[in-house]
């Protein structure tokens, strides 16, 4: 009898009463529990759909964190692995800056270096003009001494004389040289194809063991 109450009272529900709240109290049990069913069931569905994309979001921070994690252990395990190899590198880098340190000159030594220079000039045939030291600049790890040379000879000579400059126990870099006829020795016969003469500037360096 209770069931066929409530078909009753459905089949009797004007369904526009669902748009006037204030009534709730008069509607049929039947529509209420619909109604509170239906709300029940999305309030779980909206909290369901909440939840899993707050679960989603998380997920995927968690996959981001882990593979920047799994990149940094691959380059730490690469670093580790590697490390005996590292330390033998950065030995012989040490070693071989030591070796080209001992090939900077000092300022005791400019001297010698300008003589060594003058004897290679004078072993090609060469006369020197001029060789003046020029101010130092200074670098950030080095200190660079330019030397002007000024020297006259035959072209082959101030070929061989740049070759056996640049073979030098001690380092020495040439730049901005320009040869011109030699027009006051340029009578002499003994040199084959005249004098010339030789503008180039020397550059030797030595370590800035000054720096901050």
């Amino acid at each position: 009898m209770a069931v066929q109450d409530l078909m009753d009272s459905l089949q009797n529900f004007d369904m526009e009463q669902l748009s006037d709240f204030n009534n709730v109290g008069s509607w049929p049990t039947a529509i209420k529990v619909i109604m509170w069913t239906f709300a029940f069931v999305g309030a779980m569905a909206l909290g369901y759909f909440l939840h899993i994309t707050n679960l989603q979001a998380e997920i995927a921070r968690v996959q981001t964190t882990e593979g920047e994690l799994r990149t940094d252990y691959e380059n730490k395990y690469f670093q580790a692995v590697h490390l005996e190899g590292y330390r033998k590198q950065q030995q012989e880098m040490e070693e071989s800056f030591e070796i080209i340190l001992r090939q900077l000159p000092s300022d005791t030594e400019i001297p010698g270096l300008i003589e060594d220079i003058t004897l290679v000039g004078l072993k090609n045939g060469l006369s020197f003009s001029r060789i003046d030291l020029q101010p130092e600049e200074l670098h950030e790890f080095y200190i660079e001494k330019p030397i002007q040379i000024i020297v006259s000879g035959g072209y082959h000579g101030l070929g061989a004389f740049v070759s056996d400059v640049a073979d030098l126990s001690r380092i020495v870099t040439l730049h901005d040289f320009t040869i011109t006829p030699d027009r006051r020795r340029s009578q002499s016969t003994e040199t084959v194809g005249g004098v010339l003469r030789m503008t180039i500037l020397a550059k030797t360096y030595r370590y800035n063991d000054e720096r901050g």
